[in-house]
Parts: structure tokens; sequence; C-alpha cells
């Protein structure tokens, strides 16, 4: 295929980040919400720089220069990514200086900037520093003919440029200055750094009149005070800075040694791990130069930010409490369904499945569902795998408590999964202590499968099986931000094909014999394809074939190849695509009748929806995969079938409702352009409203008491 009819993956993603940051710029959205915008795309650009730019940079010192699927080098993949990402950039501080701001400024909550400090903000913060910062304060020298000082990874630093009060050098320093070379300092001159605290609060208060708020920055102050660590030296020039680590770092899974252990190792050598960027303050260039040479980068590595160094941190402001007026007005999930208990849980199940559509319903019944493992007597066994909870998460906190009990609790707990690391190590070990039996994922794979199994014993004394199924994580703190749909069923057919799936994880046997639901990497991948060929095949002028696919990224080329070739036969694909996509619609006779649609709202889309319609006998899927390589060829991942008429049904108004979004959504062209599917000018439909709009009306349907029906026949009934 032409190398036109894909787009490059790195660029596809940043387009993402663009939508991302056009929330943040949107006027009509409350400057707070603006700001968590502003700080979730500095997020986001942190992990794609750790990862998927460290692996271009990886490619290019390896002297890779075998172009991609849209015909791009690595050297020109990078050269790309560097213009597209600075422009991000530029638009995102410009937007932070001139509108939010300012904006927050006039509702009530002013961030002090140095250039703004008054006097007694500045004698305050002067005061506050010598007490309260400086003495925890280490500065570290940089010496030329030493390593550069360990920076850590993503920790703010502040860079002081000095002179001496001799104006002359250490002998070994002017001699090694004397050599030349782009790290050389001028004999009189010294380099120091100093980390920020990370255990001392980043948002300082600042002593205001009236109502107002008035908050500083511990690194402004770091910058602006630290100079008082070197007595007897002058500053020449000063800069804070944040070093950006490759994070792409696997661990030996071949070792014979503790897994747990190899997995801790790899949390501390991402720390001292090859530097990608680093992110300078302000645009001292002669500063940044010496920082980037002292650390193995060029200047095509340095990022200079006219604002705070890292906007990320600023989620926590965004998120405090205090400041509604300057937030849009908090959406509370709707308890469509509150089990009073156990027996209650498994009765409903047990009557017709339950489908759940987050943030708008909420996560209770799922927490209800794990908790009845520890509280049902009848409950024997619960097999559950776990790739990313909160900190203080109730669903371990039920598991521990059901081992504690004596029952059957078997966890997969994914170590693998990048950046909850940690967190996953700590409470895999509780979990252990009381007793279940945690299995460290799979080799070679990781597993992202959202499922839980539990084994009953009913009134007959027969068991019985009962699972959850879920597009998003266990997390009761994402539940209420991330757009998921998750399922409980008692289904027989689905159930059994789950006992054979966790059996695969943790034994020694084979996902072979499944029915209904699909695995990768084994047959998930073939299964997709194969439905949308299907489409193909019973696609008629008469009844042409549709296929709705929501999900967070699409970039298989198998599977976009597929798309063409159904597209060609006239079946119509209606694609929701959160993040990258590179499949390239509206191309004549190759994709002409596919549209591809994004929308990146208040709650993150995060759900994996299909529907196909089978030449009338619909089918709709749920998954944890995305259609991309990672996901169908090296992780564990489920498509797993909605077969409740009621649950389908949903489904697909929830789907229809993304294509109808006239708010937010955005369209994408056969350029690899995106642009808002209609002017904002008049509003328009905006889907996660629609979505709330319908919760309620089903949350006040289901609390009416049933009426008695009137059914009306005719005469001659």
């Amino acid at each position: 295929m032409k190398s036109e009819w894909f787009f490059n993956r790195e660029l596809s993603w940043l387009e993402f980040n663009a939508r991302v940051l056009e929330e943040g710029l949107d006027r009509s959205n409350a400057p707070l919400d603006r700001l968590r915008f502003l700080a979730i795309v500095s997020s986001n650009f942190d992990e794609f720089f750790m990862v998927r730019v460290a692996s271009l940079k990886a490619q290019l010192r390896a002297g890779e220069t075998a172009p991609d699927a849209s015909g791009l080098s690595p050297a020109a993949q990078f050269e790309a990514v560097s213009r597209r990402a600075r422009e991000i950039v530029g638009r995102q501080y410009d937007c932070l200086s001139r509108e939010i701001l300012p904006e927050l400024a006039e509702g009530g909550l002013e961030i002090v900037r140095p250039g703004s400090w008054d006097g007694e903000a500045l004698r305050y913060l002067e005061s506050w520093f010598a007490e309260s910062v400086l003495p925890v304060l280490t500065p570290l020298a940089v010496k030329p003919d030493e390593p550069f000082p360990s920076t850590g990874n993503l920790r703010i630093h502040a860079a002081f440029l000095l002179r001496g009060e001799a104006g002359t050098a250490p002998e070994a320093e002017a001699s090694d200055a004397a050599e030349g070379g782009p790290a050389a300092l001028p004999p009189s001159e010294e380099l120091a750094i100093v980390q920020m605290p990370q255990n001392l609060d980043r948002f300082v208060p600042v002593p205001a009149t009236g109502n107002a708020v008035r908050i500083a920055l511990l690194d402004d102050a770091l910058l602006a005070f630290g100079h008082a660590l070197f007595p007897g030296r002058k500053v020449l020039e000063r800069s804070l800075f944040k070093v950006t680590r490759d994070a792409d770092i696997g661990v030996d899974e071949g070792r014979d040694d503790d897994f747990v252990a190899a997995m801790e190792e790899i949390l501390i050598n991402r720390q001292n791990s090859w530097p990608v960027r680093i992110s300078v303050s302000g645009d001292a260039d002669p500063l940044a130069a010496r920082l980037a040479a002292a650390l193995g980068l060029g200047m095509e590595d340095v990022y200079f930010m006219h604002g705070p160094i890292d906007l990320k941190g600023f989620l926590e402001l965004a998120e405090a409490p205090g400041f509604d007026r300057l937030r849009a007005e908090p959406w509370k999930p709707l308890e469509t369904w509150s089990p009073a208990g156990p027996e209650e849980i498994f009765a409903r199940v047990r009557e017709r499945d339950v489908l759940l559509h987050l943030p708008y319903e909420s996560f209770r019944p799922v927490v209800r569902f794990i908790e009845a493992v520890a509280d049902d007597p009848r409950v024997l066994a619960v097999k559950m795998t776990l790739y990313r909870t909160s900190g203080d998460s109730p669903i371990v906190k039920a598991l521990t408590r059901a081992a504690r009990s004596g029952k059957q609790v078997t966890v997969v707990v994914e170590l693998k999964a990048r950046f909850d690391e940690e967190r996953n190590i700590a409470w895999a070990q509780r979990l252990e202590q009381a007793g279940a039996v945690v299995v460290y994922g799979v080799a070679g794979l990781k597993v992202h499968a959202k499922a839980a199994l539990v084994i009953r014993r009913e009134d007959d004394g027969r068991l019985r099986r009962y699972a959850h199924l879920s597009t998003g994580n266990y997390n009761d703190r994402t539940a209420r931000i991330y757009a998921d749909l998750s399922l409980l069923t008692a289904s027989e057919a689905v159930c059994a094909d789950l006992a054979l799936f966790f059996n695969a994880l943790t034994g020694l046997s084979s996902a072979r014999g499944l029915r209904t639901i699909g695995v990768a990497p084994f047959d998930l991948k073939r299964r997709v394809i194969a439905l949308i060929e299907r489409e193909a095949e019973r696609s008629h002028d008469e009844t042409p074939g549709l296929v709705m696919a929501k999900m967070n990224s699409l970039c298989d080329e198998d599977v976009i190849r597929a798309l063409y070739r159904a597209s060609a036969r006239g079946v119509r694909v209606l694609l929701n695509v959160r993040g990258i996509c590179t499949l390239a619609p509206g191309i004549k006779g190759l994709s002409e009748n596919i549209r591809v649609v994004s929308i990146v709202g208040r709650f993150l889309e995060h759900a994996r929806a299909f529907l196909f319609l089978n030449g009338g006998s619909e089918e709709v899927y749920l998954s944890s995969a995305d259609w991309m390589p990672r996901n169908l060829e090296k992780r564990i991942e489920l498509l797993f079938p909605v077969t409740d008429p009621g649950a389908r049904s949903r489904i697909r108004a929830i789907l229809e409702t993304y294509f109808r979004d006239e708010a937010k959504a955005r369209e994408l062209g056969p350029s690899g352009r995106w642009k808002p599917v209609k002017a904002r000018v008049g509003g328009g439909l905006s889907s996660q409203e629609e979505f709330r709009r319908v919760e309620r009306e089903r949350n006040a349907a289901l609390a009416e008491p049933e009426a008695e029906l009137t059914v009306r026949r005719k005469p001659s009934d």
C-alpha cells in the first residue's frame, strides 16, 4: 500500500495532544478547567518524550534509516516531532500567560510570578525561604572533568552560573577550559545546580488583602533566592531546568531471581537513564547550551518554557478545594443501582446483565461486587486481573479481606504497568501477606485485560460463576473522570470462557476452545479482522454494511487494510478515535466510506466498543484493547460480546451519540488535519452532556415506583 494511505504514528499523537490543548484554549471552559487541560498537555508530553521520542532517539543512535508506513525515516520523524511539539508548547504557554492566569486573578486566585512580586511579597518570600527552604537545599558543583550530578527524572532544578571573588578558577578548571569543547567554561566561571525539594509544597500562600488568594511558586523562590547558597560568588546567569529521561526500559524476564526485585531495579534505573530532553525556563541560551552539553544533549533537545517550568504539577492547583467558582459545576455519578447486599447483587446479575456507563453512572456496584467476595459466605473464590488501581483502593481492601477470611483469592498483577509499577508492587505484596495467590503477569506480555470471575455456591448446592468485564481499570478514582463501559454477567458461556482464560494465565494451559471471547495475542486480532471482512461480504447496495467502533487509538496496519477493503465494498465505517489514528479517511476508491471523529471533553474517553451490522443480526462487543500492534500482539487483552438486548441497544445509542456531536467533535480529513465538526457558535450537541442528560432521566425513571400498565388491544383481540 502507498505511504500516503497511512499517517505517521508520532505526529498523529501530537495532533491528539493539540486537541487536548484546544480545550485549554477554549474560553467557554472555566479557568481552572482550562488550567487542568494545560497541565494534562504537559503530563502527556512527559510520557511521550520518555517513551516515544526516546525510542526515536535510540533508532537514530543505532543508525536506522528505514521509513515507517507513512514514508518517514527516524530522522525525519524526529525533526517533524520537534517542530510540532514546540508549536504546541508555544501556544500552551501563550494561553497560560495571556489568558488563564489573568482570568484566575480576576476570579480571586492570583499566581504571583517574580516579575509581579511587590515589596511585601518579596520580603515575606525571602524570609520564608531563608527559614523553611534554605536549610533543606544541597548545592552540587558541575565539574567539567566529572560526570554530571544525578538529576533524576522530571525533577525541577535550579542552575547557577557563578564567578568567584578572585575572578579566576582553580588551575585544573582553567586547564580544562583552555582545551575548549562545548561544555568548557571560561576560567573564572563555575556551574552549580540545586534540586527543588519534592517534599515541600510547590504552591506557597502569600499574604493578600480581602478574600483574594495569592500563591507563589517554590521553584520561583528557589531561583530568586538560591544564590544564598553561594556566599562569595556572583551569579552571572540562573535558570530552572528539568531533565526528561528514557523510561522505555524493559525488565529481563528471563532472570531466575526475584521478578519483583528486577522491577524495583527498573524504577531505580529510570531515574538515571539516558537523557532525552531538557526543559529550561526563559530563554537563557548560553546556560541552556552548557547544561545540554553536560548531559550529552544538543540544542535540538532543549525546550524553552516561557512560564512555570512544569505545568503538570498545576493539576494539584486545578483540583484544589475551595475554588469551585473557577471551575465547572461538579458532576456526581448517579447511583443507578445501589445493591443493599451480596444476595441482591447476585440475584440481579442472575436475572440479567448489568451494563455500567462510567463516569455518568457510579462505580460503586463494581466495588460492591468485589466486596461481596469478602462479605458473602457463599462465595468460595475470585480470580481477577489488576493493572492500575488507586492508592487507597477499596478493591484491594476487599480482596485482602477475602483472602484473610480463608477464601481462594487469585490476583494476576501486572507489574509492568508503566509508571504504576511501584504502587502495584506495594499492594501485590500486601495481598500475598494476606494469603492471596498473586501471579506477576505473563513473561514477555503485559496483562492489560480487565476481568473478574467469582465462584459462588447457590441455595441448591450447585456452583455458579459470575463475571465482571470492563474496558477500564479497577480504579475508583479514575472511574470518576474516565468514560468506560463495563458488564456484570452470569452468562454461562462467557463465564466458562473466562475460567479457561484464567487457567491459561495462571497455569500451563493455552487459551483454546473459547466460544465467546477473544484473547490477544492469540486470536483477538484475527477475530476483529474476520468481523470486518464478514461485514464486507454481507454488504449490498440494498443493505450496506455498517461498522461503528470507538477506541483510544488505531494504528494496526492489518486492521486498517481490512477497513479499507470494507470501505471499498460499500461498508459504512464510523470510527471514534480519541488519540492516535494512522488511517487516512475520505480517499476516493480506498476510504471514502470511512469517517473518523475524535472527542476530547471533560471526561477522558477511554471505552472500546464495537458494533457490526452483520446483515441485520447486529453484534456488539466491548474490549480492553485498542486496535494497535502493542494491544493486539504484545498484550493479554479481552474482546467480549454484549448479548443482553437492553445493554446492546444502550451501547448502540452511545456510539451513535458520538457521531452526532457538534460541540466537541473534531473530524479527520484525508490530509491528516483535524477540523471542528461544526462551528462552536450557537453550540450543538455535546455527547458528554447528552450522556449526563440521558442518565439523569434514566435515574429518575428508575427511582419512580412501577406504574400499572394499561394495555390497549384491537377490538378483534
